[in-house]
């Protein structure tokens, strides 16, 4: 979400005739910024981190700082105090106003103004869709982000995006639509759509529903004849339903890869999340899965330490990833969020123990994902080349799974399609050999 999010960024300060350096201590940049993300505590301390690093740097250059993206009220002033302009990610189309406040003689020569869409009480749905419609400079020309949703309902208790992003908001399809199309006539070959809670899109408006949404997605493929690869994140296990499996199986061009958040394999830890499902509705929609996309990959997020949460009830979080057997799974360590439920409780799981059941969940992983890729030895897979391997000689990609792969040969394009033939794997990626005329030349 906060690539997607710079990517408009990029659009607001390309339009007032800034260029962006990829080196942040070029003497001639006049404006340095931040994205951030208020999902863990660590993430914040690096924003700490970098914006004294800029201060210190003012007294031998000037330029402007600013912040934005995911930010709770807690850290906003504390932030004010630091950056010269924090502002909320749906605001982005005041932002040239803001720089310019500061004296900054640069012209705003070409951002559109647009009039909100739709005129109601939700303040924030009129902001969030005027920031839709600044078109994004995309950073890649064969992987896309399409928001299709901001905020959530959910309120689980040790999240903050509720109160970063707000309720939520879904996109009107047909922008949602209209840009997929652009994106895949003009040759990309991955789009992942994004949304704190993508499979609840629709549900405060009159929209399609998600899995409405994902069929239209995959006739957009069988009318252009263009080969793609569509992912969703996040959806949450209480709405994923049959009806979305079966669109997902009669499209190809709609991924064969879910990531399901576990975040704790114990009920009673689930219910003090506020997750509002147990592990009996979990595992079904696994089953389903299996069932009905056998071939999919399956990703899912973790929380250890959790307030509470018992030796025993991480043991069960334990078996629950043998049992998942995940291609890929982000184990985190809890920290308390300010204006989430649990930071209001005692953090009573210490420091050593959760780096332990991290340690343990990660050995889990690695070795039940070893498992799997082993099993996918001589068989033939399709992958996304997205660049060069820093060894001489190899490329390197994803599968429809993502897969992670290094591929020997160095002829074919990036954002190709290539088939290979797996060759070893490691325990989160595999290495294959390129088949023979088998790479679908990016349009």
């Amino acid at each position: 979400m906060n690539r997607s999010d710079a990517e408009r960024i990029r659009t607001v300060l390309n339009s007032m005739g800034y260029e962006e350096s990829d080196d942040e201590d070029d003497p001639d940049i006049g404006i340095k910024g931040v994205v951030s993300c208020s999902v863990r505590q660590k993430a914040i301390d690096r924003v700490y981190g970098r914006i004294r690093k800029w201060n210190a740097q003012r007294s031998r250059r000037s330029f402007l700082t600013f912040l934005t993206g995911c930010v709770l009220p807690v850290d906003q002033k504390k932030f004010r105090e630091l950056f010269d302009i924090v502002f909320p990610i749906d605001t982005l189309m005041d932002f040239p106003d803001m720089i310019c406040h500061y004296g900054v003689p640069t012209p705003i020569s070409s951002l559109a103004r647009p009039v909100p869409k739709r005129v109601d009480q939700n303040k924030n749905a009129g902001r969030i869709e005027n920031f839709w419609s600044i078109k994004p400079s995309y950073t890649s020309g064969i992987e896309a982000y399409v928001p299709i949703q901001n905020g959530c309902n959910k309120f689980c208790s040790f999240c903050a995006v509720p109160y970063t992003r707000g309720r939520e908001v879904s996109r009107p399809s047909e922008d949602i639509l209209s840009e997929l199309r652009q994106l895949v006539e003009n040759g990309c070959r991955s789009i992942t759509l994004l949304g704190q809670n993508v499979n609840s899109y629709g549900l405060d408006s009159h929209e399609l529903s998600f899995p409405e949404l994902m069929k239209a997605v995959g006739k957009i493929g069988v009318e252009t004849q263009k080969r793609f690869w569509t992912y969703f994140t996040s959806p949450h296990p209480r709405d994923i339903t049959r009806e979305l499996l079966e669109i997902m199986a009669c499209y190809d061009v709609l991924a064969k890869q879910i990531h399901l958040p576990l975040q704790s394999g114990d009920d009673r830890v689930l219910s003090r999340m506020n997750r509002n499902h147990c592990m009996d509705r979990y595992r079904q929609v696994v089953q389903d899965i299996r069932r009905m996309l056998p071939d999919a990959t399956l990703f899912t997020d973790i929380i250890v330490g959790f307030p509470g949460e018992s030796c025993e009830q991480f043991e069960r979080t334990a078996e629950a990833m043998r049992e998942f057997r995940y291609d890929m799974a982000y184990i985190a360590q809890y920290s308390p969020r300010p204006g989430a439920l649990s930071s209001q409780w005692e953090d009573d799981v210490s420091k050593v123990e959760k780096e332990r059941r991290y340690r343990a969940l990660n050995e889990i992983l690695r070795s039940e994902a070893m498992k799997v890729n082993k099993e996918r030895i001589g068989k033939r897979l399709t992958v996304l080349i997205t660049g060069r391997h820093r060894k001489e000689g190899f490329l390197t990609g994803y599968t429809e799974g993502r897969i992670p792969v290094k591929i020997k040969g160095s002829s074919m394009g990036i954002g190709n399609f290539v088939d290979i033939v797996v060759t070893s794997v490691k325990e989160l990626s595999i290495e294959g050999t390129a088949m023979a005329s088998t790479a679908d030349q990016a349009s």
